[in-house]
């Protein structure tokens, strides 16, 4: 079976919002899922988070693997892509953005995860599909909302999923709207057996 690895937003860790189900439902499917927590959630280095999440993404089962990064997890994702040897081990299989941002959204302490700029066609070649789930109403990326899902359009060739609502997707409890989108998504990038 395959392997899912989920990338956490700032200030959570793997037991929030709708990681652990999404983790259950594909545990039960035989499918492996990781989701290291990243270190200091609350005041994150970037090379820090990445280092975790280079250790939890082998990149030698890259064609097997999905990746998944919430919010500023998925910069973490993206990040990961940057650096990829692609020539030597080839492209993930794919890669699911929730909530994600594709530049600053105003946030001077997460600066660092967004320096350098993002090298669009190295990353876009190191996942053979990605995709992208976001809300309309999502408070961190804004009015700029249309601007962050045109770049991760236009700049890595993702397919865009735009909820109605649901904020920043980080729901909790039993209510986990977004869940069956984001679970929907992963399903569709996972490698078939013949």
């Amino acid at each position: 079976m395959s392997t899912i690895v989920v990338s956490h937003m700032l200030a959570s860790s793997s037991t929030e919002f709708w990681y652990p189900a999404l983790r259950a439902e594909f545990t039960a499917e035989g499918h492996q899922v990781l989701i290291p927590n990243l270190p200091d959630p609350q005041a994150p280095e970037p090379h820090a988070w990445l280092k975790t999440l280079t250790e939890a993404a082998d990149p030698s089962a890259a064609a097997d693997t999905v990746l998944v990064g919430h919010s500023l997890g998925g910069v973490n994702i993206l990040r990961l892509l940057q650096q990829h040897d692609t020539e030597r081990f080839g492209p993930y299989a794919g890669v699911v953005l929730v909530a994600g941002m594709a530049k600053e959204v105003g946030y001077d302490a997460l600066a660092g995860f967004f320096t350098p700029g993002f090298d669009w066609d190295r990353i876009r070649l190191a996942a053979h599909k990605i995709q992208v789930l976001h809300a309309v109403d999502d408070p961190v990326t804004g009015a700029a909302t249309a601007e962050h899902l045109i770049s991760f359009a236009q700049d890595l060739g993702a397919t865009v999923t735009l909820l109605p609502g649901g904020g920043h997707l980080p729901s909790t409890g039993h209510e986990l709207p977004e869940l069956p989108q984001a679970t929907r998504l992963v399903r569709e990038l996972l490698p078939t057996r013949n």
